[in-house]
């Protein structure tokens, strides 16, 4: 018999009056792991292919301490028009109290118009783990050693 836990709570403060047209973020299916976030631009805003651009959302969060937000593309977005958010995942730590932003780009070959309102990124809240860090002189040694990017193979 599984235990049902009890949800995280995560607070969130619209940045000013002026979003409350901005959905806030939210779980789009019973099983969904992550929640949809929209963009809070104030106009419509065209990415070029390969074009960068930092998207406000139009809240900032107080996540639960050992928790921590990580920003995903959409995968709809990423197939159908080759968006994707930078530095994926991105990570918005507990002590942060800024307007969560994303940094969302065009690797299309066509443009491609940000609308307010549009759903843009996802968000997972992840418990995280702080370690104690120790120098030693030499790390255990392991069957794999040094061994990386693409050592076993294709």
């Amino acid at each position: 018999m599984c235990e049902t836990k009890q949800p995280v709570e995560l607070l969130i403060e619209r940045v000013d009056s002026g979003t409350e047209d901005i959905p806030l973020p939210a779980y789009m299916t019973p099983g969904a792991a992550a929640m949809d976030l929209a963009a809070a631009v104030t106009e419509p805003l065209e990415l070029r292919p390969g074009q960068t651009a930092l998207i406000p959302s139009g809240f900032r969060v107080a996540i639960p301490p050992g928790y921590e937000a990580q920003i995903r593309p959409r995968s709809g977005l990423a197939l159908k028009h080759n968006l994707t958010v930078l530095n994926t995942p991105g990570t918005i730590d507990s002590d942060y109290r800024g307007e969560v932003k994303v940094i969302l780009s065009n690797f299309g070959t066509t443009p491609f118009t940000v609308e307010r309102g549009m759903r843009i990124c996802q968000m997972v809240i992840a418990p995280v783990t702080q370690v104690a860090v120790r120098e030693v002189e030499q790390v255990p040694a392991t069957g794999r050693g040094d061994g990386g990017f693409g050592h076993t193979g294709v």
